[in-house]
């Protein structure tokens, strides 16, 4: 445990007090926010070359039995039955009300599936699938304390993935995943990211975290590779409009709301939330979780206010950075509809003033090296 009895620690803890990373609280646990680098530099390197993170904090349940997918068509709002083995899927899950609980993944492997929640839910998202999974013939088991996620991304991923498995990475496509070996290392190379650049995300035992750990940055040496924190995470997240759950995404939004709907599939059968998704998209929404540009210098936080040309408050920021990549702020917030369409004025209130800002779709940064 870490000074702060209060905190868990992933695998690779010790790692990010050797390298200097500088930890705060997140999620229950004792993170890395940045290195002694500095978050822009990180976030460069990523876009630019190759940055390995530690994500051994999200949580992962092993789902089997024969209604394993019964189960999981349920609780989440995407249509699971559509995946192949080797497939992964972005979903949610969402209460009766079509308010969100959580953003998730979902692999399909041959025999049993495998989802992959956010930390901070991790505790209640298990309790709410195992309420949903009773009278059904299917096991649920929560594996996140003996499993470890580290997320190789960046345009230079592929190469130094390459340099230390004999799989070929080439044939594992975007949202696809494969068993394979790397540093010696049982894995599973899944072909995802949280970074709007090609990447991998490579699951493994938690005792095999820092012999990964160890031999990812020193065969990423030739290309600059940088260990990468919370920081640059959530910038180069923004940057691309993923959206964060607890930030931009929470109970008091419906899916629809927060921009969720192309995964919402009404027409795969009765799922938690389905009743009343279909009533509130049949009638409209009232709100929208929009991307906001500034005009002039500024730098958007949380909780900021989003003001209309009269200065009235409408809505706030729920997520915002000064971009690192664009050189302006962006952020993302939830605006009445009758704001919601590109290029509608508003204004993002800091420290008094109103800075001018446009309403666009994200993502705000389109050039990444994802190969879809």
């Amino acid at each position: 445990m870490s000074q702060d009895s209060a905190l868990l620690e992933t695998p690779l803890h010790g790692e990010h007090l050797a390298l200097g990373g500088k930890m705060v609280s997140f999620a229950g646990f004792d993170m890395p926010v940045q290195y002694p680098h500095g978050i822009t530099k990180e976030h460069r390197a990523v876009r630019e070359g190759v940055g390995l993170f530690d994500v051994s904090h999200m949580g992962e349940f092993r789902v089997t039995g024969p209604q394993a997918l019964a189960l999981i068509q349920k609780v989440a709002v995407n249509d699971a039955s559509r995946l192949e083995v080797g497939q992964a899927q972005y979903s949610a899950l969402c209460q009766d009300d079509g308010g969100v609980l959580d953003d998730l993944l979902i692999y399909r492997k041959a025999n049993e599936w495998m989802v992959v929640v956010n930390a901070s839910n991790r505790a209640a998202d298990l309790q709410w699938i195992l309420k949903h999974a009773r009278g059904l013939d299917v096991e649920v088991e929560d594996q996140s304390d003996s499993v470890a996620l580290l997320a190789l991304q960046g345009p230079s991923s592929a190469t130094v993935a390459a340099r230390l498995t004999d799989y070929p990475l080439g044939e594992i496509g975007y949202y696809r995943f494969a068993q394979g070996t790397i540093a010696g290392v049982p894995a599973i190379l899944a072909r995802t990211g949280y970074t709007g650049e090609d990447g991998f995300e490579f699951y493994v035992a938690a005792h095999d975290a820092v012999t990964l750990w160890r031999a990812l940055l020193e065969a990423g040496e030739p290309d600059g590779i940088l260990p990468c924190g919370l920081g640059a995470r959530d910038s180069l997240r923004l940057e691309v409009g993923y959206p964060l759950y607890g930030n931009d995404l929470s109970t008091e939004y419906t899916a629809l709301e927060s921009g969720l709907g192309w995964i919402v599939k009404l027409d795969k059968g009765e799922f938690v939330g389905c009743e009343a998704l279909a009533r509130q998209k049949q009638e409209g929404v009232s709100r929208r979780l929009v991307g906001v540009v500034l005009e002039a210098r500024g730098f958007p936080r949380a909780g900021y206010p989003l003001v209309d040309d009269q200065g009235q408050e409408v809505g706030q920021v729920t997520s915002g950075v000064l971009s690192p990549t664009l050189g302006e702020g962006i952020a993302l917030g939830y605006v009445p509809v009758a704001l919601a369409a590109p290029d509608s004025q508003v204004g993002v209130r800091i420290r008094g003033e109103d800075i001018p800002a446009r309403v666009t779709r994200p993502p705000f940064y389109k050039q990444g090296s994802i190969k879809r």
